[in-house]
């Protein structure tokens, strides 16, 4: 025990006389937050910017549901054609677009409305809105329709009274924290693969110490390869949980992000994944038999992984393959947890998500246990 804390204290030493070391395991994080909150921070209350593209022409019911979505509260829409409204979303300049498509008025009055596409960079932060109350409005005239049976007259009657019905409506503000959840979200997004990339950096340093023969003169010391390997697990560790503590701080006491979670359930599953990471790290040094190996293997592993997992942008926006893709990463565990304690479930109703990540860190740790032994170049290491 004394010969792993001594060598905790060495590395530490080693490792954080760079400033750029502080940066890279702590400032980094902290930078992600600053981005999520650059990303979602003005999100709640702006106006929604939405073009429109009709390809059905002048179509009674459809002019009348263009009419409805500019109707909406906080929504001002720009008609365009196909290929400006692409153009538009993909420089920012629009939230989102409508398509109405040929046969749109046709397919409605017939009581089975034609998909109505809607088109976004954002995902579901910016489409949700406009989506729900279109979906509404079109199902409240496909009923209709439905009802009349295709006689066209009586549709008619019944739409009109439909258009010129008044409701009484009470209406209460409530706070949008779906801006909060946001940035929750893509702020652990950016920790995970900062923390996955630390680790790598920090379990990195058993091959730097082999290659520059440090490791082969600590071996002469009464300091065994086992203890060596458990001390850089101890200091990658600590590491770790420095990381999660300080990143959830100035989540809550600076940047004043209320995540929903309550603190330590957030801890405990950041520290979950942690030890998965942590794993994954070995893992890629027992196939690595330089440091520059390990460093493209990490590469091409942590981010491909993460922009599958979501880390980077919502899932929402990320297709149905990418989606199922996603179910055999550690990262996706880890989110989906975040995001299911944020709708109100309980820690303990999670066991599944949370034994999933730790068989994630298991196999990780046995199959590098098993490499490290069957491997000519490091069994020096255990």
């Amino acid at each position: 025990m004394n010969e792993i804390l001594w060598l905790v204290r060495k590395t530490l030493r080693s490792t954080f006389r760079k400033k750029s070391s502080w940066l890279v395991f702590f400032g980094l994080p902290l930078i992600g937050i600053f981005v999520s909150m650059l990303i979602y921070g003005n999100l709640s209350g702006q106006t929604l910017r939405v073009g429109i593209v009709n390809a059905d022409g002048d179509q009674a019911l459809t002019q009348d549901a263009i009419r409805f979505i500019q109707g909406l509260d906080q929504v001002k829409v720009t008609m365009m054609d196909e290929e400006g409204l692409r153009d538009e979303i993909a420089a920012g300049k629009l939230d989102n677009g409508i398509r109405f498509g040929a046969g749109f008025a046709e397919s409605l009055q017939a009581g089975k409305p034609a998909d109505v596409q809607v088109l976004s960079v954002k995902g579901a932060t910016v489409t949700s809105y406009v989506r729900a109350m279109l979906n509404d409005y079109l199902g409240n005239v496909a009923s209709i329709a439905q009802a009349t049976s295709g006689d066209k007259a009586a549709f008619d009657r019944l739409y009109d009274a439909y258009l010129q019905s008044s409701f009484k409506v009470s209406a209460e503000t409530l706070e949008d924290t779906s801006s909060i959840k946001y940035m929750t979200y893509q702020s652990i997004g950016f920790l995970i693969a900062f923390m996955m990339f630390s680790s790598v950096n920090m379990t990195e340093l058993i091959l730097k110490e082999k290659e520059n023969r440090t490791f082969l003169r600590l071996l002469t010391s009464p300091v065994s390869a086992r203890t060596y390997v458990l001390s850089n697990v101890a200091l990658n560790l600590f590491i770790m949980l420095l990381q999660i503590a300080v990143t959830l701080f100035f989540m809550k006491n600076v940047f004043h992000i209320d995540s929903g979670i309550p603190t330590g359930e957030l801890f405990l599953v950041l520290l979950l994944f942690g030890l998965a990471a942590i794993s994954l790290s070995l893992l890629i040094v027992a196939f690595a038999k330089t440091t520059a190996s390990a460093g493209a293997l990490s590469n091409l592993i942590v981010t491909p992984t993460c922009l599958l997992a979501g880390c980077y942008f919502p899932m929402d926006i990320m297709p149905d393959a990418v989606k199922r893709i996603s179910n055999f990463l550690p990262q996706h565990w880890l989110l989906d947890t975040i995001n299911k304690l944020q709708h109100g479930e309980t820690f303990g109703s999670l066991y599944l998500n949370l034994a999933i990540l730790f068989a994630f860190a298991a196999a990780f740790a046995l199959i590098a246990i098993y490499r490290f032994g069957r491997n000519n170049d490091t069994r020096l290491f255990v």
